[in-house]
């Protein structure tokens, strides 16, 4: 009796074996997932980049197609579910969150704000004092404009002094040195790195720096709430194998580098190098591993914009991110 009952139960075993093989997609077929950049491919986009490249993603059995907004912000095509993952900012899941939209910033993709005001250096213009009597050029949103005044009453400056220009995506250094305007908003890590590449030298004040309420985590990798209830494993898959893509990128910035030129051949190749050197010392940073988010970093900035008007309640931040996928 042994022999038919074990080999009954080899055959049900056979027979289970195969049914969970042939339902559903096949182990060796990639699950397709999009992820959406917030603008142009640059170096803050560079570990996704990576781990396509590296086959990092293939590993966990997805097939990631990069793609950049067309119509809509990144945030409007992850929350529609048109793109399952994709690059945004800490300010624009606030934004999100507060009109209901379920986003979630899952890593910060740089561990402190690496955004400044830049000026030529004949200007003169060493603190937020100084910006009295300049011109800035901007992209025209209301939370520069607070952000610029807040910095000036810290340091009892009158901020009606500031002529406000709308200059949109006009090239800095060309603005600049034409006169139309006297600083900008630039994010150090790639304008800064610019300048040194072009010999203009710039007096740079730090965002983060100056004032902590403005040491937000800029950019950031988002989803969406359906994804991380309803398919968690793909959210896990997803962030393994993009976690292996930035720390190779902060272990060997130039090869690194070299791939981001190759995905992206029309980028500026030493701008890239440049700038890939510069944030291997900073998506880290002096955090214990990368893409952690901290809740004080959350709550501070989430209350500044409470306080000053951008959002009509406030949000809780700890539904606004998720360590749950850095490990």
């Amino acid at each position: 009796m042994i022999k038919p009952i074990v080999s009954f139960i080899i055959i049900i075993a056979f027979v289970i074996a195969f049914t969970a093989c042939s339902s559903g997609k096949k182990p060796d077929t990639p699950e397709k997932v999009t992820f959406v950049l917030d603008w142009a491919p640059n170096t803050n986009h560079t570990g996704i980049y990576v781990a396509k490249e590296k086959g990092f993603y293939r590993d966990q059995g997805l097939e990631v197609e990069i793609i950049q907004p067309q119509e809509g912000s990144s945030d409007t095509i992850v929350a529609s579910g048109k793109a399952q993952f994709g690059i945004s900012y800490q300010e624009g899941v606030t934004y999100a969150r507060a009109a209901g939209v379920p986003l979630v910033s899952i890593a910060a993709v740089i561990q402190h704000n690496t955004s400044g005001f830049a000026s030529l250096k004949e200007k003169n213009i060493l603190s937020p004092k100084d910006f009295e009597g300049k011109t800035y050029g901007g992209w025209g949103s209301e939370t520069e404009i607070a952000t610029i005044k807040y910095l000036m009453d810290q340091e009892g400056a009158d901020f009606s002094k500031v002529n406000i220009m709308t200059t949109g995506d006009a090239d800095f250094f060309q603005a600049s040195a034409s006169g139309q305007i006297d600083f900008a908003w630039i994010f150090e890590g790639w304008a800064g790195i610019e300048a040194k590449l072009k010999g203009i030298e710039l007096n740079y004040i730090d965002l983060g720096r100056i004032a902590p309420v403005f040491d937000y985590y800029t950019p950031v990798i988002i989803t969406n709430e359906d994804i991380l209830k309803n398919n968690k494993e793909l959210a896990e898959s997803f962030m393994k194998a993009t976690i292996k893509g930035y720390e190779f990128a902060i272990e060997n910035p130039d090869e690194a580098a070299e791939i981001m030129i190759s995905a992206v051949p029309e980028l500026n190749r030493e701008l890239v190098v440049e700038s890939q050197r510069f944030l291997a010392e900073h998506y880290k940073g002096d955090a214990e591993k990368w893409g952690l988010q901290k809740q004080e970093v959350w709550q501070r900035y989430t209350d500044w914009m409470y306080e000053n008007g951008f959002i009509e309640e406030n949000i809780d931040v700890t539904k606004a991110y998720t360590n749950e996928f850095i490990k």
